[in-house]
């Protein structure tokens, strides 16, 4: 019997990209024979690392995305939906505060409740038009994710520590590492050797490379 392939997913949840891939993922775990590991990391480091530049900065792709976000979230099944005023979502909040969060919600609860609180992170700003900067904001959703009082209340502590600075820092130096320019970037190890792969439309190709078939971005559906 072969042995699970390793897929680790870099994601930031300031990207709606990265939720897409972020489901997809979530939803091949028990269909691809892999295990999945989340790498929560900081996309405006990534960016400046990598000498990058967002899509809001060219009109023409910002008007693109508008449409592409509507076509995605069908075919995707994922209620994303852009917000009232992006440039202000992903520009001047940006995600430290929210990434941080996440990093100590991993650091004490691991990939089970690291996936519940990214999603409704991501649910509050690209389907809700909700702010993921304040510590309220990020209460609500911690509390939607079922995470106790104790728990939210640790998290947030821990944001401003120099343990989860550093632990952010160190995820998103380990993507540009990897070659990573944006987000989603996944990492699939396959015979040893990392194969890199961005954005949310590499998984037929993905499958390939691991030697696993691609049903599309609803498994369970498409095999009924």
């Amino acid at each position: 019997m072969s042995s699970r392939k390793v897929v680790e997913l870099f994601y930031d949840v300031v990207s709606p990209y990265s939720w897409l891939s972020f489901e997809v993922m979530c939803r091949y775990r028990n269909v691809w024979n892999i295990d999945l590991k989340l790498r929560p990391a900081f996309l405006s480091g990534v960016m400046a690392g990598s000498g990058n530049k967002p899509p809001g900065f060219v009109f023409n792709k910002m008007q693109y995305m508008k449409d592409d976000i509507r076509r995605l979230a069908e075919y995707f099944n994922v209620p994303l939906q852009q917000p009232s005023d992006p440039a202000e979502v992903m520009f001047n909040k940006g995600s430290l505060t929210a990434m941080r969060f996440v990093a100590a919600v991993h650091e004490k609860g691991g990939d089970k409740k690291t996936e519940k609180v990214s999603r409704e992170l991501w649910r509050r700003v690209w389907s809700e038009d909700k702010d993921i900067t304040e510590p309220a904001s990020l209460s609500e959703a911690a509390v939607k994710a079922g995470l106790t009082d104790v728990e939210i209340k640790e998290a947030l502590a821990m944001c401003t520590t120099k343990e989860i600075k550093e632990k952010l820092k160190s995820c998103t130096e380990e993507a540009l590492k990897h070659g990573a320019f944006g987000f989603p970037m996944m990492i699939c190890h396959v015979d040893g050797k990392p194969e890199m792969f961005f954005g949310s439309d590499r998984f037929e190709l993905m499958a390939h490379c691991i030697g696993e078939k691609w049903f599309g971005p609803n498994p369970d559906k498409a095999k009924l």
